[in-house]
């Protein structure tokens, strides 16, 4: 009997020494884009992905979580790089960078995750004009100081409508929410998911982080009770999520509503410091940690950490 080793010689197939090897094998022979694994040294083993098509990030994401890999969305500044575990960082890429009028002459923009910012000022955008021209969507909307709105504020982003990918792999469509969009919450995630962040939100600790003219906790939970005169919008809940909470697959944006990160009150961009500084930390930290179980509490996202 031929030995596994002996086989693959004959058969010219590498045998999967472990659950890296066992990952990396199944994503070349399943993905069409491109996947560039890194040197592992004595490491646990990390890899990037440009996907071709969003279909290359569903699969991705279907093997992340069946080989116990992190799925982390690429070039998000501080992003916590948690070393133990192996993970694989998604770079969107150009194949995944759209960006057109839904109507002609219309305000709002269907843009995919790859396009850059400096083009949706090209566009006419010119609340895009202060931020990095070279950072995708994708980026823009996880950096917690590029959507560091006041709180109660996040209409301020120009996002109206968002289409996320979960850690279960549910694909989740969040948009205006209340009396005048009596829209049902579709499939069984969405309507657990989001009547337990409301549930949240209207517990002490969040009410303690309203109070705040700038919001101290790491994720937008405050979109869910917006400033007086807006209603609520679940798309809002992504701005700035650090990649810790799925993936975001398209995104609309009306060019009357996006306004100029200057036209905050205050000139600090986001840091943990701010609910230390507010004496909120305990609140902030309560809020982060069950917002994001409720996302993803398989925890195949990046953790946040202690990064920001």
């Amino acid at each position: 009997m031929l030995s596994q080793s002996r086989r693959a010689f004959l058969t010219g197939r590498r045998t999967p020494q472990d659950a890296w090897q066992a990952f990396c094998q199944a994503m070349r022979r399943t993905i069409d884009g491109t996947f560039y694994e890194f040197d592992r040294g004595d490491g646990p083993g990390s890899a990037r992905l440009t996907p071709k098509q969003a279909s290359d990030v569903h699969k991705a994401r279907a093997l992340c979580g069946e080989h116990g890999v992190l799925f982390a969305l690429d070039d998000v500044a501080r992003a916590a790089r948690q070393d133990e575990l192996p993970v694989l960082w998604v770079d969107p890429g150009r194949s995944l960078g759209l960006c057109q009028r839904l109507e002609p002459d219309g305000p709002l923009w269907f843009v995919q995750p790859g396009c850059l910012l400096g083009e949706l000022e090209a566009a006419g955008m010119t609340a895009f004009a202060e931020l990095p021209c070279h950072i995708t969507v994708a980026s823009w909307l996880a950096d917690r100081c590029l959507c560091d709105w006041p709180a109660g504020e996040t209409f301020r982003s120009g996002v109206v409508q968002a289409s996320v990918l979960l850690d279960d792999g549910v694909v989740v469509n969040l948009g205006p929410f209340g009396e005048r969009n009596r829209k049902p919450l579709d499939g069984a995630r969405l309507q657990r998911l989001i009547p337990a962040l409301f549930q949240l939100s209207a517990e002490s600790a969040a009410r303690d982080c309203r109070g705040e003219v700038a919001w101290p906790a790491r994720y937008r939970l405050d979109a869910l009770s917006p400033a007086a005169g807006h209603t609520v919008n679940l798309a809002h809940l992504i701005l700035g999520h650090g990649g810790d909470l799925g993936w975001l697959e398209w995104v609309v944006i009306d060019e009357r509503l996006a306004m100029p990160l200057a036209e905050r009150p205050y000139e600090q961009r986001f840091s943990v410091s701010r609910a230390d500084d507010a004496g909120l930390a305990a609140q902030a930290g309560e809020l982060d940690m069950r917002m994001k179980a409720l996302f993803d509490p398989e925890s195949r996202f990046p953790h946040p950490g202690q990064d920001l």
